[in-house]
This record gives C-alpha cells, sequence and structure tokens, in this order.
C-alpha cells in the first residue's frame, strides 16, 4: 500500500517545513491533503500581513489628548479582586511603544477577560477598549505597537474575576517625542 493513500486528516508528510514530494494522481488523499496544506500556508501568510498592518495602536488621538484631565480620586482599599499592574515602562516613545498591563488572579477565581476596561481619564473620560481589544488575553493586555501623542497620559485599566470581583489600577505614561 502506497504511503500516500492513507493520509486523510494527518499533515502533509514534510522535509524542513515544506513538501518533499508532488502526489502522484490529481484525485488522491495526497492532492486533498496537499492543497489543504497550501490553503492553510496561503491563510498564515494573509493572517501575518493583515496583523501586521493591525499591529499598531493609536491609544489616544490628539484630539482627546487636548481635552482637560478628567477629576478622579485616588483611593486605596484591600479587595478580593484581580490585581492590576503596569508591567511595561511608564515612560515611552511617542511614536511607538510596547504596552503591557497584567493581571494576577486572586482566591483561585480565573479572570473574565470579557470584562476588562481600559479608560483614557480625561473630562469625559474615554473609553480606550475597543482600540485594545486584540491584545486582551485572561493574564494581560498587551499591545506590541502603541502610540500617543507626546505628553502625559492617565489611563485606568479595570478588570473582574468569573465572581464579578472587579480590580483596578490607575497609571500614567509619559510619552516623548
Amino acid at each position: 500500500m502506497h504511503a500516500w493513500s492513507t493520509l486523510t486528516h494527518r499533515a502533509w508528510p514534510t522535509r524542513h517545513g515544506l513538501p518533499w514530494r508532488a502526489p502522484a494522481t490529481a484525485g488522491s488523499a495526497a492532492s486533498l491533503t496537499f492543497r489543504r496544506w497550501v490553503r492553510a500556508w496561503a491563510l498564515w501568510v494573509v493572517w501575518g500581513l493583515a496583523a501586521s498592518a493591525w499591529a499598531q495602536v493609536q491609544l489616544v488621538t490628539e484630539e482627546e489628548a487636548k481635552r482637560p484631565d478628567a477629576k478622579t480620586a485616588l483611593t486605596r482599599a484591600i479587595t478580593r479582586g484581580p490585581g492590576v499592574k503596569l508591567a511595561s515602562a511608564d515612560s515611552v516613545k511617542a511614536s511607538g511603544f510596547a504596552l503591557k498591563v497584567e493581571f494576577e488572579a486572586r482566591g483561585g477565581k480565573r479572570i473574565d477577560a470579557n470584562s476588562v476596561k481600559v479608560e483614557y481619564l480625561k473630562d469625559p473620560v474615554v473609553d480606550v477598549t475597543d482600540r485594545v481589544k486584540m491584545g486582551i488575553r485572561a493574564d494581560a493586555v498587551e499591545v506590541s505597537q502603541a502610540l500617543l501623542p507626546p505628553g502625559d497620559h492617565s489611563f485606568r485599566v479595570s478588570v473582574a474575576d468569573v465572581d464579578g470581583r472587579r480590580g483596578s489600577t490607575v497609571f500614567s505614561l509619559k510619552a516623548r517625542p
């Protein structure tokens, strides 16, 4: 029995990641597997190009940055909700920087990634959650290439666990030209 006839749902045999032998007949199982491999590769390439285009995220527009600062009362309290902390630098280059905010689950409860909210603290408050949505995970918000106008910018990031207990933090980023 030929090895190609046994291939139905298994990956195409490869040498260095590329097919090493073309299928013998156009209608064989190997031919179908080869076509699936080519489609998967094409999707991977297209997705990679699209992801690189989406990689830059404008966190705040120039218009939003010109608004007056929000008057927020900073409070401190003991909470059973998730911990939230800025894991990247607070002094950044305005033309592009990596932003990472980490979440720490408490009490053995999982974090609800759908509850993440990122707000720019201006008057009125600007919800920027949709701008960073592709970088939201259950353990962090991570944006590989964020952009900000030069100046000081304050954000509040809040998250809840599966029991609804909320945790949040306020941090400032100093964007230099």
